[in-house]
């Protein structure tokens, strides 16, 4: 069944606009996750400890919460 010029439109909007904010959402949380990674080593790491694994010890803590 052949789709009408209305609704190809319809579905490139769509592709396009889906696109876009999987674009801007990949953006803004990589540059939350930048900014997380160095608030964590710079105030939270402990002596010889890593992002990570400072990152995981507090997880821990607060799931002991």
């Amino acid at each position: 069944m052949a789709k009408s010029k209305l609704i190809q439109a319809n579905e490139k909007i769509a592709e396009k606009v889906v696109g876009t904010y999987k674009r801007i959402e990949d953006s803004v949380v990589g540059n939350y996750t930048k900014i997380e990674d160095a608030f964590v080593d710079r105030y939270l790491t402990k002596e010889g400890e890593s992002v990570a694994e400072a990152k995981e010890r507090l997880r821990r803590e607060q799931a002991e919460r």
